[in-house]
Protein backbone atom coordinates (compact mmCIF):
# COMPACT_ATOMS: atom_id res chain seq x y z
CA UNK A 1 0.00 0.00 0.00
CA UNK A 2 1.28 3.47 -0.91
CA UNK A 3 0.61 6.16 1.69
CA UNK A 4 1.31 9.88 1.85
CA UNK A 5 3.40 11.79 4.34
CA UNK A 6 5.38 15.02 4.45
CA UNK A 7 8.78 16.26 5.53
CA UNK A 8 8.76 18.88 8.27
CA UNK A 9 11.73 20.52 6.51
CA UNK A 10 9.07 22.12 4.28
CA UNK A 11 8.68 24.65 7.10
CA UNK A 12 12.37 25.51 7.50
CA UNK A 13 12.31 28.42 5.05
CA UNK A 14 9.20 29.68 6.85
CA UNK A 15 11.01 29.55 10.22
CA UNK A 16 8.35 27.05 11.30
CA UNK A 17 8.69 24.28 13.85
CA UNK A 18 7.81 20.62 14.12
CA UNK A 19 4.45 21.30 15.73
CA UNK A 20 3.30 23.62 12.95
CA UNK A 21 4.28 21.00 10.40
CA UNK A 22 2.45 18.28 12.34
CA UNK A 23 -0.72 20.39 12.44
CA UNK A 24 -0.56 20.78 8.65
CA UNK A 25 -0.22 17.02 8.24
CA UNK A 26 -3.29 16.53 10.42
CA UNK A 27 -5.22 19.21 8.53
CA UNK A 28 -4.70 17.37 5.24
CA UNK A 29 -5.33 13.90 6.62
CA UNK A 30 -1.78 12.56 6.39
CA UNK A 31 -0.73 9.72 8.65
CA UNK A 32 3.05 10.19 8.39
CA UNK A 33 5.65 12.86 8.93
CA UNK A 34 9.40 12.83 8.50
CA UNK A 35 11.82 15.17 10.24
CA UNK A 36 15.47 16.16 10.22
CA UNK A 37 17.76 15.55 13.17
CA UNK A 38 20.23 17.77 15.02
CA UNK A 39 23.20 16.07 16.66
CA UNK A 40 23.42 18.42 19.60
CA UNK A 41 21.75 21.81 19.91
CA UNK A 42 21.04 24.63 17.46
CA UNK A 43 19.90 27.98 18.81
CA UNK A 44 17.37 28.61 16.01
CA UNK A 45 15.73 25.28 16.81
CA UNK A 46 15.79 26.10 20.50
CA UNK A 47 13.99 29.36 19.81
CA UNK A 48 11.24 27.47 17.98
CA UNK A 49 12.06 28.51 14.42
CA UNK A 50 13.38 25.23 12.97
CA UNK A 51 11.40 22.02 12.32
CA UNK A 52 14.01 19.37 13.11
CA UNK A 53 14.44 17.36 16.32
CA UNK A 54 17.49 17.37 18.58
CA UNK A 55 18.87 13.92 19.33
CA UNK A 56 19.37 15.18 22.89
CA UNK A 57 15.63 15.64 23.35
CA UNK A 58 13.34 13.11 25.04
CA UNK A 59 12.22 10.58 22.41
CA UNK A 60 9.47 9.15 24.60
CA UNK A 61 7.90 12.57 25.10
CA UNK A 62 7.98 13.05 21.32
CA UNK A 63 6.40 9.63 20.83
CA UNK A 64 3.57 10.53 23.22
CA UNK A 65 2.93 13.75 21.31
CA UNK A 66 2.85 11.95 17.96
CA UNK A 67 0.58 9.22 19.30
CA UNK A 68 -1.83 11.84 20.64
CA UNK A 69 -1.91 13.47 17.20
CA UNK A 70 -2.35 10.14 15.40
CA UNK A 71 0.92 10.57 13.49
CA UNK A 72 3.69 8.10 12.70
CA UNK A 73 7.24 8.85 11.58
CA UNK A 74 8.07 7.26 8.24
CA UNK A 75 11.75 8.22 8.36
CA UNK A 76 14.25 10.33 10.29
CA UNK A 77 16.43 12.44 8.04
CA UNK A 78 19.98 12.31 9.39
CA UNK A 79 21.54 13.43 6.14
CA UNK A 80 24.85 14.84 7.35
CA UNK A 81 27.24 14.14 4.42
CA UNK A 82 28.23 10.56 5.15
CA UNK A 83 30.66 9.75 2.36
CA UNK A 84 34.31 10.65 2.75
CA UNK A 85 36.50 11.73 5.69
CA UNK A 86 33.98 14.15 7.24
CA UNK A 87 31.50 11.31 7.30
CA UNK A 88 34.01 9.31 9.35
CA UNK A 89 34.72 12.14 11.77
CA UNK A 90 31.19 13.44 12.26
CA UNK A 91 28.68 11.35 10.33
CA UNK A 92 29.16 7.95 11.98
CA UNK A 93 28.24 9.15 15.49
CA UNK A 94 25.42 11.23 13.99
CA UNK A 95 23.90 8.19 12.30
CA UNK A 96 24.43 5.84 15.24
CA UNK A 97 22.56 8.16 17.60
CA UNK A 98 19.83 8.72 15.02
CA UNK A 99 19.31 4.97 14.83
CA UNK A 100 18.98 4.76 18.61
CA UNK A 101 16.47 7.65 18.63
CA UNK A 102 14.49 6.18 15.73
CA UNK A 103 14.07 2.88 17.56
CA UNK A 104 12.78 4.72 20.64
CA UNK A 105 9.96 6.38 18.68
CA UNK A 106 9.11 3.39 16.49
CA UNK A 107 10.52 4.93 13.30
CA UNK A 108 11.68 2.22 10.86
CA UNK A 109 14.17 4.21 8.75
CA UNK A 110 17.04 6.69 8.97
CA UNK A 111 18.09 8.60 5.85
CA UNK A 112 21.73 9.15 4.83
CA UNK A 113 23.42 10.77 1.83
CA UNK A 114 26.59 12.34 0.47
CA UNK A 115 27.50 16.02 0.20
CA UNK A 116 26.81 18.46 -2.60
CA UNK A 117 30.33 18.46 -4.04
CA UNK A 118 33.00 16.03 -5.20
CA UNK A 119 35.50 15.59 -2.35
CA UNK A 120 38.71 17.29 -3.38
CA UNK A 121 41.91 15.25 -3.18
CA UNK A 122 40.14 11.87 -3.17
CA UNK A 123 39.49 9.54 -6.08
CA UNK A 124 36.10 7.84 -6.46
CA UNK A 125 37.67 4.58 -5.31
CA UNK A 126 39.06 6.26 -2.19
CA UNK A 127 35.67 7.81 -1.42
CA UNK A 128 34.01 4.45 -1.95
CA UNK A 129 36.41 2.73 0.45
CA UNK A 130 35.80 5.35 3.17
CA UNK A 131 32.06 5.21 2.55
CA UNK A 132 32.04 1.45 3.05
CA UNK A 133 33.96 1.84 6.31
CA UNK A 134 31.44 4.41 7.52
CA UNK A 135 28.44 2.23 6.73
CA UNK A 136 30.23 -0.77 8.19
CA UNK A 137 30.33 1.02 11.55
CA UNK A 138 26.61 1.86 11.43
CA UNK A 139 24.99 -1.23 9.93
CA UNK A 140 25.45 -3.32 13.12
CA UNK A 141 23.50 -0.60 14.96
CA UNK A 142 20.82 -0.74 12.28
CA UNK A 143 20.56 -4.52 12.64
CA UNK A 144 20.49 -4.46 16.45
CA UNK A 145 17.82 -1.74 16.55
CA UNK A 146 15.94 -3.09 13.49
CA UNK A 147 16.13 0.25 11.69
CA UNK A 148 16.83 0.49 7.95
CA UNK A 149 19.57 2.82 6.75
CA UNK A 150 18.46 4.52 3.55
CA UNK A 151 20.76 6.16 1.03
CA UNK A 152 19.29 9.17 -0.79
CA UNK A 153 20.38 10.45 -4.21
CA UNK A 154 21.39 14.02 -3.32
CA UNK A 155 24.99 14.59 -4.35
CA UNK A 156 27.52 13.59 -7.03
CA UNK A 157 28.18 10.10 -5.67
CA UNK A 158 24.60 9.11 -4.89
CA UNK A 159 23.41 10.36 -8.27
CA UNK A 160 26.04 8.15 -9.91
CA UNK A 161 24.17 4.90 -10.58
CA UNK A 162 27.34 2.82 -10.83
CA UNK A 163 28.61 4.10 -7.46
CA UNK A 164 25.25 3.31 -5.85
CA UNK A 165 25.04 -0.14 -7.42
CA UNK A 166 28.52 -0.89 -6.16
CA UNK A 167 27.59 0.22 -2.64
CA UNK A 168 24.41 -1.86 -2.43
CA UNK A 169 26.02 -4.99 -3.85
CA UNK A 170 29.06 -4.59 -1.58
CA UNK A 171 26.88 -4.97 1.52
CA UNK A 172 23.90 -6.88 0.11
CA UNK A 173 22.07 -6.11 3.34
CA UNK A 174 18.32 -5.71 3.93
CA UNK A 175 19.30 -2.90 6.32
CA UNK A 176 20.87 -0.80 3.53
CA UNK A 177 18.18 0.47 1.19
CA UNK A 178 17.29 3.56 -0.87
CA UNK A 179 15.30 6.68 -0.20
CA UNK A 180 14.50 7.71 -3.76
CA UNK A 181 14.11 11.42 -4.56
CA UNK A 182 12.25 12.55 -7.67
CA UNK A 183 13.60 16.11 -7.57
CA UNK A 184 17.26 15.37 -6.88
CA UNK A 185 17.54 12.73 -9.61
CA UNK A 186 15.90 15.13 -12.07
CA UNK A 187 18.00 18.19 -11.20
CA UNK A 188 21.16 16.06 -11.44
CA UNK A 189 20.31 15.29 -15.05
CA UNK A 190 19.11 11.72 -14.55
CA UNK A 191 15.81 10.33 -15.78
CA UNK A 192 13.89 9.83 -12.50
CA UNK A 193 11.86 6.86 -13.74
CA UNK A 194 14.86 5.02 -15.13
CA UNK A 195 16.87 5.68 -11.96
CA UNK A 196 13.96 4.40 -9.89
CA UNK A 197 13.66 1.28 -12.03
CA UNK A 198 17.36 0.53 -11.67
CA UNK A 199 17.13 0.56 -7.87
CA UNK A 200 13.55 -0.64 -7.38
CA UNK A 201 14.62 -3.69 -5.36
CA UNK A 202 16.28 -1.42 -2.79
CA UNK A 203 13.50 1.17 -2.59
CA UNK A 204 12.04 1.66 0.90
CA UNK A 205 10.96 5.33 1.01
CA UNK A 206 10.38 8.15 -1.51
CA UNK A 207 10.84 11.92 -1.39
CA UNK A 208 8.54 13.64 -3.89
CA UNK A 209 9.82 16.98 -5.18
CA UNK A 210 8.85 18.95 -8.24
CA UNK A 211 11.13 21.55 -9.86
CA UNK A 212 10.12 24.99 -11.08
CA UNK A 213 10.71 25.70 -14.79
CA UNK A 214 13.10 28.53 -13.89
CA UNK A 215 15.23 26.35 -11.62
CA UNK A 216 15.28 23.48 -14.12
CA UNK A 217 16.46 25.81 -16.88
CA UNK A 218 19.13 27.37 -14.67
CA UNK A 219 20.80 24.42 -12.93
CA UNK A 220 19.65 21.03 -14.27
CA UNK A 221 22.72 18.92 -14.93
CA UNK A 222 24.90 21.30 -12.90
CA UNK A 223 23.52 20.77 -9.39
CA UNK A 224 22.75 17.39 -7.79
CA UNK A 225 20.03 18.20 -5.26
CA UNK A 226 17.54 20.73 -3.94
CA UNK A 227 16.14 21.12 -0.42
CA UNK A 228 12.49 21.22 -1.42
CA UNK A 229 10.22 22.22 -4.29
CA UNK A 230 9.30 25.90 -4.39
CA UNK A 231 6.26 25.00 -6.49
CA UNK A 232 3.55 22.53 -5.45
CA UNK A 233 4.01 18.91 -6.48
CA UNK A 234 2.54 18.62 -9.97
CA UNK A 235 3.08 22.31 -10.72
CA UNK A 236 6.57 22.17 -12.23
CA UNK A 237 8.83 20.63 -14.85
CA UNK A 238 9.04 17.34 -12.99
CA UNK A 239 5.29 16.62 -12.90
CA UNK A 240 5.25 14.06 -15.71
CA UNK A 241 8.22 12.22 -14.22
CA UNK A 242 6.42 12.08 -10.87
CA UNK A 243 3.31 10.69 -12.58
CA UNK A 244 5.37 7.99 -14.27
CA UNK A 245 7.21 7.10 -11.06
CA UNK A 246 3.99 6.78 -9.06
CA UNK A 247 2.41 4.68 -11.80
CA UNK A 248 5.46 2.41 -11.84
CA UNK A 249 5.32 1.98 -8.06
CA UNK A 250 1.66 1.04 -8.32
CA UNK A 251 2.33 -1.40 -11.16
CA UNK A 252 5.07 -3.12 -9.16
CA UNK A 253 3.01 -3.28 -5.93
CA UNK A 254 5.41 -1.13 -3.97
CA UNK A 255 4.55 -0.71 -0.30
CA UNK A 256 5.73 2.49 1.36
CA UNK A 257 5.40 6.22 1.99
CA UNK A 258 5.64 9.09 -0.47
CA UNK A 259 6.98 12.00 1.58
CA UNK A 260 6.08 15.43 0.21
CA UNK A 261 8.93 17.93 0.03
CA UNK A 262 7.69 21.36 -1.02
CA UNK A 263 7.69 24.86 0.41
CA UNK A 264 5.32 24.66 3.36
CA UNK A 265 2.79 27.34 2.46
CA UNK A 266 -0.75 26.16 2.97
CA UNK A 267 -1.57 26.44 -0.74
CA UNK A 268 1.52 24.45 -1.75
CA UNK A 269 0.73 21.65 0.69
CA UNK A 270 -2.94 21.55 -0.28
CA UNK A 271 -2.20 21.38 -4.01
CA UNK A 272 0.58 18.80 -3.53
CA UNK A 273 -1.63 16.49 -1.49
CA UNK A 274 -4.45 16.88 -3.99
CA UNK A 275 -2.16 16.07 -6.94
CA UNK A 276 -0.66 12.96 -5.34
CA UNK A 277 -4.00 11.66 -4.06
CA UNK A 278 -5.27 11.99 -7.60
CA UNK A 279 -2.39 9.89 -8.92
CA UNK A 280 -2.88 7.23 -6.26
CA UNK A 281 -6.61 7.04 -6.98
CA UNK A 282 -6.15 6.57 -10.74
CA UNK A 283 -6.45 3.06 -12.16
Amino acid sequence: MIELGMHTDNWRELSGNLYQAAESAIKYGLSYIEFGTIHGQYFVHGLGYEPSVSLQSNPRALKRYLDEKGLKVSQMDAAYPFMGPDGSTYGVAYIQQSIRFAAEIGCPRVDTTDGSQIIQGYSNDEVFRITCENYKQCLPWAEDYNVILNVEPHGPYTNDGDFMERLFTHFNSPYLQMNFDTGNTFIAGNDPLQYMKRFRKYLSHVHVKDVSPELAAAVRGQETGIACSQVPIGGGENADNIRQCVEYLKETDWDGVLSIECHGSDDNIRRSVQFLRGLLACD
